[in-house]
């Protein structure tokens, strides 16, 4: 049996340790000639009004000119970038084009005739994946001879890892991209996720874990300094490697077993070569889900704020990115309200499923999915929705205080300055580097 090889390679010179993570994988070797190549990094968020830690979060530009290189090396001609951010506004264009500008893809346009596309910018097609999925697909990437993958390696709090088959997710559209939050249990966020590579053409997937982070996707969990890459040209097996560099055995990692299976792949790497560093001597256990109360309905954060009269239920694999990153911002402001006196019984609910309880004096429903599927229950005794997709934050600033949970408007003038907050934690930390994300 002819196993598929996974490189694992310490982060230590510029474009010498990404050319030897291709090399000693073969990654490339399958690149046809003349190729029409599409690059797609991982941007999972941006902010154009204040600085935050895009260690861990975002691919770093260094990384992405490595790669173009090599590719330019190897007489490829015909390059682009591109991908699909989520913006809260979502017919807001500048916040991407200010993150590529300011990633330095625009360097990279000039000096070496690499395109950039923003996804929400071109039009989309449907694609069959199946058993039953269709989702729609950026067109241009369609049409692609040839896919590079990089993604950063880092866990996630609904998917345990976020990866390489996970990346692929910022080449579908929003309705999309809502689909694969799924409540049917047949159909959930880690099976509609596994079936993201279906249809991608021949492909080198390359991890970026120069930083990686710990209850990702976003900033809010802890980053690291790691100084790794991983890299295959089988995509399935270069996330099985992320994972357990991770510290998470593929095996309970949902969306891999779902994929595994599809492809008729054993999950104990019997059909995979590992070469460069040894796999247990770069694993590190990263956990991905944020801690909450044992019976799950407050996180812990509040709870040794001694906060009382509150249910905030965790997070499940229906809440989409837009509610998700808006829940950051409530509970801030939550725990910034916070004066030691206990809240009447107020409960608030999030995702596509989450089902109100009884004794409640005040049930706020976050989002037009939870709002349509719960403002009759019966175990309601008031409502407070905060419709809209994705929530209005004064519509979720006026909830808060009916409710009587007495929240400064500062949290809600401006989302994106919460961001600055996150910051703080890397401050005259010297290995956190901005410059690998610049392109001189």
């Amino acid at each position: 049996m002819e196993k598929r090889l996974v490189s694992i390679v310490r982060y230590e010179r510029p474009l010498e340790s990404v050319r030897k993570a291709v090399e000693l994988c073969r990654g490339l070797d399958h690149l046809p000639a003349k190729a029409k190549v599409f690059i797609k990094p991982n941007i999972v968020y941006w902010n154009r009004h204040t600085p935050f830690p895009k260690w861990g979060v975002v691919t770093t530009s260094r990384v992405v000119e490595d790669i173009v290189i090599l590719l330019k090396e190897r007489g490829i001609e015909e390059m682009t970038i591109l991908e699909g951010m989520i913006t809260f506004d979502p017919k807001d264009r500048e916040t991407p084009a200010h993150a590529f500008e300011t990633l330095g893809y625009h360097v990279l346009k000039k000096r070496y005739g690499v395109r950039i596309l923003n996804v929400f910018e071109r039009p989309f097609r449907k694609i069959d994946l199946g058993e039953g999925v269709t989702l729609n697909f950026n067109e241009d990437f369609l049409e692609a001879d040839f896919l590079v993958n990089l993604p950063v390696l880092k866990t996630h709090a609904q998917t345990v890892v976020s990866l390489g088959i996970k990346n692929l997710k910022g080449l579908i559209d929003v309705p999309s991209r809502k689909k694969c939050h799924s409540p049917e249990p047949q159909r959930d966020l880690h099976f509609m996720v596994s079936r993201l590579a279906n249809r991608i053409p021949p492909s080198f997937t390359l991890i970026d874990g120069i930083y990686t982070t710990e209850r990702g996707p976003f900033f809010e969990g802890r980053i690291r300094r790691s100084n790794l890459l991983v890299a295959s040209s089988d995509l399935l097996s270069a996330d099985m490697v992320g994972a357990k560099v991770l510290g998470y055995d593929p095996s309970s990692v949902p969306h891999l077993v779902y994929a595994a299976k599809d492809r008729d792949r054993p999950m104990d790497f019997s059909d995979i070569e590992i070469v460069g560093e040894k796999i247990d001597e770069v694993s590190s256990f990263h956990e991905y889900a944020f801690p909450y109360t044992q019976d799950g309905t407050l996180p812990k954060a509040l709870e040794k704020l001694g906060v009382k009269g509150l249910s905030y239920p965790r997070y499940d694999e229906t809440i989409c990115t837009y509610c998700s990153g808006f829940t950051t911002v409530l509970l801030m402001a939550i725990a910034n309200a916070w004066k030691g006196e206990p809240w009447d019984e107020i409960e608030i609910l999030t995702g596509k499923k989450m089902k109100p309880n009884p004794g409640k004096e005040k049930t706020i429903l976050i989002g037009q999915c939870m709002v349509r599927a719960n403002q009759t229950h019966p175990n309601i005794k008031e409502a407070i929705p905060v419709g809209g997709c994705p929530p209005d934050l004064k519509e979720a600033y006026q909830a808060l205080r009916k409710a009587g949970i007495d929240v400064s408007p500062h949290f809600f003038e401006n989302m994106d300055m919460a961001a600055s907050y996150f910051m703080k934690r890397y401050e005259g930390r010297p290995e956190f580097e901005e410059s690998f994300f610049r392109v001189l």
